[in-house]
């Protein structure tokens, strides 16, 4: 195959009065759409966290199902078809790349949409191979994808839309889970595959500096599901900031108004300690060992370093939900209260009001039907009386800006909308340590302020807080302890 005909047409998409609302919901996510993109565009869609964002990439791509999933109004097209009927001219990245995880092995995973798209056998490895070295995935391709970080996955999902060669490529929030490098090589992927390819693009993304030198236009949706601002990127920033900024997009050069992280004091108890820590997810595969740190006690520790470094794994062993491989974590006496100082040993029970972990994926958590339920699962698991349970409930849901989903299916939720819901979760039971990995994840900038300051507020009453997290900004206002997991600050460590 040739270069220049390594990608199908470019795509036109066109939207007339379009909407969608979801199965059980009173208020439409999408509602009176008007949008045309051209062949080759490169769009960037911007909007508070719950606007229709994620509904609309999906929508494009053809995967909402029929009407028992929700109530479609208007009209959208693909080259003047509905999207269902052309799959294949569309590919997207979901906001969670978990949920696109097929196969065991890497190559074949990548090789999947290929594969159901009839591409000839003897193109499909190339495609493979080309597609894991753009979003520099350097791995094996009979390399487990159970063994993958989230970052990593998040580029294994990047490469399967990008060796499809789609005309319109959608990417739901990309490099939300990735370390700076790998946010700059998946722009990088995104932009050569652009430019040699000539597709239309469709990115979402809170943070608009990543993709604005990327982009020919930005379109913005506010909190009704309803296009708020079009136009060119620079002009449409300039001209609407104010706006932008009520709206809760991340606008460039207007930091988030939070407090700054407080430095712990030396003398500070422990709540959680990790002695000569070996840590990882099966007993043949060591990810870090030797590891020597300590939580102190009603402080906020941020934990930071590259995709694949063991950040994750590290806080579910701290968090008692992954045993040690050597060494030992030990709790503060009086957060055993009476157990044995191994958080591993305590029951599920036993954790909720001592250690509330919250995970990387949103929708691993979720046991019941409604956002209420959801909340409430902790309380009866502790025998809370109902006037307490409903009162530490609607609060959450107030705080954390739910009130209204309150009886929405979790599962219908946006990416931003289930990781407030997972956080309030875990508060819910009141927990002395709060562990949480990428608690800022699909937050806009008004949500994002919201749940620093009640994370904050959390330290501050004597929570202790662990982060797993990527954001600059939420290490700067509650970074009071940094730990480092990169190669580089391991090694300091180690000759100092």
């Amino acid at each position: 195959m040739t270069e220049a005909s390594e990608a199908t047409r470019p795509a036109r998409v066109e939207a007339r009065g379009w909407g969608w609302r979801h199965a059980g919901r009173k208020r439409s996510a999408l509602d009176g759409i008007d949008l045309r993109i051209a062949p080759g565009e490169r769009v960037l869609l911007l909007g508070p966290s719950g606007s229709g964002k994620s509904t609309l990439l999906h929508a494009l791509a053809g995967v909402h199902g029929g009407a028992e999933e929700g109530e479609e109004t208007g009209t959208l097209l693909i080259d003047g078809e509905w999207p269902g009927a052309v799959r294949g001219r569309a590919s997207l990245v979901l906001q969670d790349p978990d949920s696109q995880v097929i196969l065991a092995r890497v190559g074949d995973d990548v090789a999947f949409g290929c594969e159901n798209l009839g591409v000839p056998r003897n193109e499909i490895w190339p495609r493979v191979r080309a597609a894991l070295e753009q979003v520099g995935l350097d791995l094996p391709l009979d390399h487990p994808t159970s063994s993958l970080s989230g970052g990593q996955k998040q580029r294994l999902a990047l490469a399967g839309a990008l060796a499809m060669r789609p005309g319109l490529l959608l990417l739901d929030e990309p490099t939300a889970n990735l370390d700076p490098e790998g946010v700059a090589e998946v722009r990088l992927a995104v932009a050569r595959t652009l430019d040699r390819t000539g597709a239309t693009f469709v990115v979402v993304e809170h943070r608009v500096d990543v993709w604005i030198d990327l982009v020919t236009r930005i379109v913005v949706l506010g909190r009704n599901g309803r296009l708020i601002a079009d136009g060119d990127p620079r002009q449409v920033i300039d001209t609407q900031r104010d706006a932008l900024l009520a709206a809760g997009v991340w606008v460039p050069g207007s930091p988030p108004t939070v407090s700054a992280a407080q430095p712990v004091a030396a003398a500070s108890v422990a709540d959680l300690e990790a002695v000569e820590l070996a840590i990882g997810r099966r007993s043949d595969a060591v990810v870090r060992e030797g590891l020597e740190l300590s939580l102190p006690h009603a402080a906020s520790t941020v934990l930071t370093g590259p995709n694949g470094a063991g950040k994750s794994t590290l806080a579910l062993t701290m968090g008692g939900l992954l045993p040690p491989l050597a060494g030992r974590v030990r709790a503060a006496p009086d957060l055993a209260a009476g157990l044995r100082t191994d958080p591993i040993r305590w029951r599920s029970r036993e954790l909720l009001t001592r250690i509330g972990t919250v995970f990387q994926e949103p929708e691993h958590q979720f046991v019941a039907s409604t956002v209420q339920r959801e909340l409430e699962v902790a309380p009866r698991a502790l025998g809370l009386d109902a006037a307490t349970t409903k009162r530490r409930t609607d609060e959450m849901l107030e705080r954390l800006g739910l009130a209204l989903l309150a009886e929405a299916n979790p599962f219908t939720l946006s990416g931003g909308e289930q990781r407030r819901l997972t956080v309030a979760c875990a508060l819910v039971a009141q927990p002395r340590v709060i562990i949480l990995d990428e608690p800022t994840f699909g937050q806009d900038r008004l949500t994002w302020i919201e749940l620093v300051t009640l994370l904050r507020g959390l330290v501050d009453d004597g929570v202790t807080l662990l982060s797993v997290s990527h954001d600059p900004a939420y290490l700067a206002a509650l970074g009071d302890q940094h730990l480092d997991l990169s190669r580089e600050a391991l090694l300091a460590k180690a000759a100092a």
